[in-house]
């Protein structure tokens, strides 16, 4: 089997058909073994039964799972990793955005340089507000804790990596950040993003912030390092006050007035322990999370 194309699903009953045909039709072209696995990441609508009908129309292609809740685009995804049998792995989404047509694009690029991983990056059609905290995420990311910084979904992988892969154990899995700890081989190929034909993105605000949360906690020690920074600064900044109103008490004989300053004082520091409190709370769950082994994902039905 040379290429395994994975495709996490979430409420997209109508764009599966299109989907599924202009892959074969792709791989018509390419002329070589190929897979495709569908996770359905418990959909709330008809998706599953057309999964069924896709399948009974191409048995030996398709391969279907069904997780028993929904887990989040890229643990579905770890799951389609685990099912894989192909040389090289093609990771997309089910909305129809990203063009099956230019996979060959990034089989290419990989053939012309060698590397272990390669995206296919667009100029994509989302809201302006999207865009721009897309963009910021990505740049502050990538300079403030080493990480690539310009992945999407649209991937061709080397299996070699998805085997390491797979020995990450943990609830939340953030796929390019751990691909990038294992290579630096990476390239990017310029594709097409078409505007969503069905439904409305499933990705609300709420959902990316957690996305972006989620990574920044797992998989970087900025909060901690931020924690440091802060928490000297403002200790020598209270240490200098205290010492200035020490010596203006003991010098000068002057009483020092400020009750509403003090407990502005008081309440800020009081704030900033809280949610360094929150912070460190954060990373104890994800490490309690590991220790009783939380699943990343549960199959509950496979065909």
């Amino acid at each position: 089997m040379e290429y395994s194309i994975i495709i996490p699903v979430f409420n997209s009953e109508q764009s599966l058909p299109e989907l599924k045909e202009r892959i074969m039709t792709v791989f018509k072209d390419i002329s070589e073994e190929f897979e495709i696995i569908f996770v359905d990441d418990y959909s709330q609508d008809n998706s599953w039964n057309v999964l069924f009908d896709l399948k009974s129309e191409s048995p030996n292609k398709i391969r279907l799972f069904r997780l028993g809740k929904n887990f989040g685009q890229h643990n579905a995804t770890i799951c389609g990793f685990h099912q894989a049998r192909g040389k090289w792995i093609v990771t997309m989404d089910d909305d129809l955005q990203q063009a099956p047509e230019d996979i060959p694009l990034l089989i290419e690029r990989q053939k012309e340089t060698g590397a272990n991983v390669v995206y296919g990056i667009s100029n994509e059609n989302h809201p302006l507000l999207r865009k721009v905290g897309s963009n910021v995420y990505k740049k502050s990311t990538k300079h403030l804790h080493g990480s690539f910084g310009n992945g999407s979904s649209f991937r061709l992988i080397d299996a070699s990596l998805i085997n390491k892969l797979k020995g990450h154990k943990q609830q939340f899995n953030f796929i390019d950040e751990i691909l990038h700890w294992h290579t630096n081989f990476i390239e990017c190929v310029r594709v097409s993003h078409a505007p969503r034909k069905y439904g409305k993105s499933t990705y609300s605000a709420h959902k990316l912030w957690m996305l972006a949360n989620n990574n920044t906690l797992n998989y970087s020690n900025l909060p901690l390092k931020l924690m440091m920074y802060f928490g000297g600064v403002f200790s020598f900044i209270f240490i200098i006050i205290g010492m200035y109103f020490i010596a203006k008490k003991m010098v000068f004989g002057v009483s020092v007035p400020g009750f509403t300053a003090l407990i502005v004082s008081v309440s800020f520091s009081a704030s900033l322990m809280l949610l360094c409190f929150g912070i460190l709370g954060y990373y104890l769950k994800n490490i309690l999370s590991r220790l009783n082994n939380q699943p990343a994902y549960f199959i509950k039905e496979e065909l």
